[in-house]
């Protein structure tokens, strides 16, 4: 400090002689990271002052100066305190007995204690055990922002070695760079996985869902497949012959051709969201969509590959090519007997809509099992098999279940509930938007119905008021195959509004050939996850005066 004081009153006599020359003090602290140095107004004084305003000036400086050499002191201990770490350390600290490690960048994480608290579960944090972040965070880009950032900093506890080649940065590890290019229209509820639905004003526009506004639904990256080099493997059953299949093949067996319309199990888990919190995209009306699928079916390939029926139990298994940095690809199956059976036309398709598949779409190939749950439509398929259980992947086994309201993510058991196959009858109005001003005199109304398991759509129901008073709107007259009503019904109503009316509150429910209808309220069918979501669908519009 006395080293300080003659400073300041040398340099205060200096500015006592220069009377015509300001002089300005710049002080910076220090940090080993330019972007986080402190920065400090200059001080200014010039010559003519009164000693007053000097010995005040230099007070200043002083005390100053006792913050930033108590911070010099800080920064000294942080250099000398932090631990040099090499790639080989960090990679052996893989379980809770040797500690948890991570890197990002350059720096070194023990995230032991943090595994049980993790948000997605401890199974995905020890994915990136005793290596880096960064391939993770990319895959999962909800991560890279500034409060997991400084959560994370709690746990830092060194740096990585200089001489070790640093880890990529998520921008150069992107892997989802190579994703397609997507049509504007579409409405985003992820970027990384992709994941959107058209607009309800396009939905329903025309019978075919055009392929650029298809709803995506994707788990993982998209692949990008070489159809020259691409082969479908099948495991062969015991004494049949394991195939080996490339796209020639596949288009050598016969071609069939059917209208399937395909629902994520998560479709119009937003309003579920209104009622309780849930885990998942928020899905508005649009995911949902139908196609015009070619291909060969799946029965005749297992046939070639020596597969029957069979009397006891058994579940085909399909991997996607799309996968996480493990390996880990997207997985799921379909019991035997539906996979076998030539009236359930289940196909390996490469054709959407006359045009080979697009990319977002499982080009080249992919499963279309028409009546069931989207998950279970594998993309960019690469392998398939039967096997006595069903598919042990994460998204067979530990998603697209339902549960009570009453299950919380304290309770949940999810092998005591079965994989979601067919789908509950459903339907929603695309026309008007809520919210929507309509004009009075006659208010036109659109929308969509669809039950799965090939029930076909016998009527769908609207009101006007809340569904006290009911109407019955017109179907379309696209065929419905008893049994194999595999695609949705588009329907309308144009109904006269009430007069004096200044609100209208929209409602539609539908009716299957089971006569299975859609229950009128969220609350009862709310589960922890948002799937199966089929309650009435309700719009409330304005009317112009």
């Amino acid at each position: 400090m006395l080293l300080l004081h003659r400073a300041v009153v040398l340099r205060l006599q200096q500015a006592s002689r220069l009377k015509s020359i300001p002089s300005r003090i710049y002080i910076q602290a220090c940090s080993t990271n330019d972007s986080f140095r402190p920065q400090y107004p200059s001080l200014t004084f010039s010559g003519d002052n009164s000693s007053t305003r000097g010995w005040k000036v230099m007070g200043t400086l002083l005390g100053l100066g006792a913050v930033l050499a108590y911070q010099d002191h800080r920064c000294r201990a942080a250099q000398e305190s932090t631990r040099i770490y090499t790639k080989e350390e960090v990679s052996s600290h893989t379980s809770p007995e040797t500690g948890i490690w991570v890197t990002l960048g350059s720096e070194v994480f023990d995230v032991t204690e943090f595994v049980d608290l993790h948000p997605g579960g401890p199974s995905k944090l020890m994915l990136a055990a005793g290596g880096p972040l960064e391939p993770f965070w990319a895959l999962y880009a909800v991560h890279n922002q500034s409060h997991v950032r400084e959560l994370l900093a709690q746990y830092k506890i060194g740096e990585l070695n200089p001489e070790d080649k640093v880890a990529p940065t998520v921008e150069t590890s992107d892997p989802y760079a190579d994703d397609p290019v997507r049509h504007p229209a579409l409405k985003v509820n992820s970027q990384r996985p992709f994941n959107a639905e058209p607009p309800p004003e396009l939905l329903t526009e025309n019978y075919i869902t055009p392929n650029p506004i298809f709803f995506t639904r994707n788990h993982l990256p998209v692949p990008n497949v070489d159809p020259d080099t691409y082969r479908l493997h099948i495991v062969g059953a015991p004494g049949g012959q394991s195939l080996s299949l490339s796209l020639d093949d596949l288009h050598n067996f016969p071609k069939y051709e059917i209208t399937v319309t395909l629902q994520c199990a998560g479709n119009r888990r937003s309003e579920m969201t209104q009622v309780k919190e849930v885990k998942g995209l928020e899905w508005r009306t649009g995911a949902i969509s139908t196609a015009r699928w070619a291909g060969a079916r799946l029965c005749d390939v297992l046939a070639q590959a020596g597969y029957q029926l069979c009397e006891t139990e058994a579940h085909v298994c399909f991997e996607g090519l799309d996968s996480d940095p493990t390996g880990t690809a997207y997985g799921a199956s379909i019991p035997l007997a539906r996979a076998m059976d030539p009236e359930a036309e289940v196909l390996l398709a490469y054709e959407m809509n006359g045009q080979p598949l697009p990319r977002d779409h499982g080009f080249p190939v992919r499963v279309v099992v028409p009546g069931v749950v989207g998950a279970r439509h594998v993309k960019w398929l690469g392998r398939v098999s039967v096997q006595p259980e069903e598919s042990y992947s994460h998204w067979q086994r530990r998603d697209y279940k339902g549960f009570s309201p009453s299950v919380d993510w304290d309770t949940v058991d999810f092998d005591s509930a079965p994989s979601i196959q067919e789908l509950p009858v459903q339907s929603a109005i695309t026309e008007p938007r809520d919210g929507e001003t309509v004009e009075s005199g006659e208010v036109t109304i659109k929308g969509y119905a669809w039950s799965g398991g090939g029930r076909a759509v016998i009527r769908v129901d609207v009101s006007l008021d809340g569904g006290l008073t009911w109407q019955v709107a017109k179907l379309d007259e696209e065929e419905q195959r008893p049994r194999k009503a595999w695609a949705w019904r588009l329907w309308q109503l144009q109904a006269p509004v009430p007069a004096g009316q200044k609100e209208l509150n929209i409602v539609c429910k539908a009716v299957d050939d089971g006569y299975n209808v859609q229950p009128d309220t969220v609350a009862p069918i709310w589960n922890l996850r948002g799937v199966l979501s089929n309650a009435w669908h309700r719009v409330h519009v304005f009317v112009a005066p």
